[in-house]
């Protein structure tokens, strides 16, 4: 009989991880509490783990910073031909 392999959310991998991380109840009743076997959770944490540096990394507000210099610089184009518009409409009008 073949069973299939049981896909996780990313939701409940890091519930688990983060309670493994914790440390406050054991990995057996951890697994035993989720219906997991104690070596996928020793694989989730080591994941979380390794991967907690990438989500302090400074790279992602400039990124955003970016993006907002690129809208202020769109917004500065936009008041400047409006602008030279106006002078010159009012020159007309004098």
């Amino acid at each position: 009989m073949v069973t299939k392999r049981k896909k996780h959310a990313a939701k409940f991998k890091t519930k688990v991880a983060v309670e493994a991380i914790k440390g406050i109840r054991t990995i057996p009743e951890i697994a035993e509490t989720y219906s997991v076997h104690p070596s996928q959770i020793h694989n989730w944490k080591k994941q979380a783990l390794e991967g907690l540096p990438e989500v302090f990394e400074t790279s992602k507000p400039k990124v955003q910073q970016e993006d907002i210099s690129a809208k202020l610089f769109e917004e500065i184009g936009r008041l400047k031909i409006e602008l030279d518009w106006l002078k010159k409409k009012s020159g007309e009008i004098r």
